[in-house]
């Protein structure tokens, strides 16, 4: 890490290399733009691939409950969305390494080789068994393809444009959002579940296709051996992946068995996961470590109040499924706004204003969500609510990419975006087991339970606002981790 602190250009620093006003604080020319020619197919195909594994995450959730009771494998149900989580913590890691060594070519094509196999496999699959290794192959080649195509915007893209195309990654989860889960159930209704599976290849091959001639100028910085450290680091994304699937298995189980298994699962991830994110992680250390931090913390206080909201309109409120969805839409609406937002604002004098106001907004809006806790307070405070914090994840969750290739060296691009989306996956992954134990804590969730959670969510957003100071570091160098 001491490399990249040290060698990485400073995020405080306004002025480019030769004493010139900074990219970043300069108009976009219409030319340089994401849509100009020589990025157009690039950014096609990169965010038809985000949109593609987003629709994916939400459909299959949508169809395993036909397909389990097809299949006759109810008893792998929890394996099946488990083992595809822990396989993409180890696509993650894999996939830093390998960019690192030798750029995003490979990581790229073998990760959408994979993300397509592992489809085939699960759509065609004769038994319940096989889909599991459909889904596991599939879970390996998102957590690569996903870490290549931040290497892949820190390489082909210039710094001014970062913020919009990540911006534009997370508006390709929108659409996703709104429509993916309703087109699924239709799918499985009216043409059968497997094509939810089969259909996406058909999607996923030409988005790569018009990344291919882009990838081509990268060129290749071959490693004559794997980086030292590579071979352990992959070990401990094993641990964290298991450690991860037994969680999920765990949060889906009651009693003294739910306990059990999360409390393995937690120390698992307590003992893997520092060794896979920055050193200074667990202080906060500035820069990296706290970049890395804020978006975990964020990803567990929106994730631990998405799944308490429909929850509790139905069962408080009356609200039909539909009805609760839509306000879950609501907060999908409010996220691509706020990304929208930040990746069109000048750059603000300090690096850690978006951040800061981003979690500023999630604690507010979380906090006002639960104030529905009481029946007097309308429900339009739950709608405004979850608005103000889809609008803060829209805010934070770009700036903090864009953060994360700012603070990283050439050769550490793949690492520390796999460790910044290693820690979103396993910050949610910990929250959401835990709310689910909270919640099933008795014999059916009450306004104390909603309340515990939702107050917690908050928690975790308020701590990140008060820690988002830290993603700035003065001077001209790194601290040391």
């Amino acid at each position: 890490m001491a490399h990249a602190e040290q060698n990485a250009p400073d995020p405080t620093d306004d002025r480019r290399p030769d004493g010139g006003p900074s990219m970043t604080a300069t108009a976009v020319a219409p030319e340089s733009g994401l849509w100009a020619p020589r990025l157009r197919a690039m950014t096609v195909g990169s965010v038809a691939l985000i949109s593609l594994v987003a629709f994916e995450a939400l459909a299959v959730g949508t169809a395993m409950p036909t397909v389990a009771r097809s299949l006759d494998g109810l008893a792998l149900y929890g394996i099946a969305f488990g083992g595809a989580f822990a396989a993409s913590v180890i696509g993650m890691v894999v996939s830093g390494i390998w960019c690192d060594a030798r750029g995003p070519r490979a990581p790229m094509w073998h990760g959408v080789a994979w993300f397509v196999v592992g489809l085939v496999v699960a759509g065609t699959a004769p038994v319940m068994g096989l889909l599991v290794v459909g889904r596991v192959v599939q879970g390996f080649g998102s957590g690569l393809l996903s870490v290549a195509l931040y290497v892949i915007v820190a390489r082909a893209y210039p710094e001014v444009l970062h913020r919009r195309i990540f911006a534009a990654f997370a508006a390709a989860w929108v659409v996703p959002s709104l429509v993916g889960p309703a087109v699924a159930g239709l799918i499985v209704e009216h043409v059968g579940w497997r094509w939810v599976f089969l259909a996406v290849p058909a999607v996923a091959v030409p988005a790569v296709l018009l990344i291919h001639p882009g990838l081509r100028s990268f060129g290749s910085t071959a490693a004559s051996r794997v980086p030292a450290g590579a071979l352990a680091r992959i070990a401990w994304a094993c641990g964290a992946g298991g450690s991860a699937a037994l969680l999920h298995i765990g949060g889906q189980q009651r009693g003294v068995t739910a306990l059990v298994l999360v409390t393995l699962a937690v120390a698992g991830l307590l003992v893997s996961a520092p060794r896979l994110l920055p050193a200074g992680f667990l202080r906060a250390a500035r820069g990296l470590p706290t970049v890395i931090g804020l978006r975990g913390l964020a990803s567990a206080a929106f994730v631990g109040a998405e799944v308490v909201i429909p929850l509790l309109l139905s069962r408080e409120r009356d609200f039909s499924p539909t009805a609760a969805g839509l306000v879950l839409t609501v907060g999908a609406l409010a996220w691509s706004v706020g990304s929208w937002v930040q990746g069109r604002v000048p750059v603000p004098a300090s690096r850690a204003s978006v951040p800061r106001a981003g979690l500023i907004f999630i604690t507010v809006g979380i906090a006002t969500v639960a104030l529905a806790v009481q029946p007097q307070v309308p429900v339009a405070v739950v709608v405004l609510g979850w608005a103000a914090a889809g609008v803060g994840m829209g805010l934070l969750y770009p700036s903090l990419s864009v953060l994360t290739l700012e603070l990283s060296a050439p050769g550490e691009q793949g690492r520390n975006s796999s460790s910044l989306q290693l820690g979103d996956s396993l910050f949610a992954a910990t929250v959401l087991a835990l709310t689910g134990a909270v919640l099933a804590a008795g014999s059916a969730p009450g306004r104390g339970s909603y309340t515990v959670t939702l107050v917690v969510a908050a928690g975790l957003a308020l701590v990140g606002a008060l820690l988002a100071g830290r993603v700035v570091v003065g001077g001209r160098t790194r601290p040391g981790g």
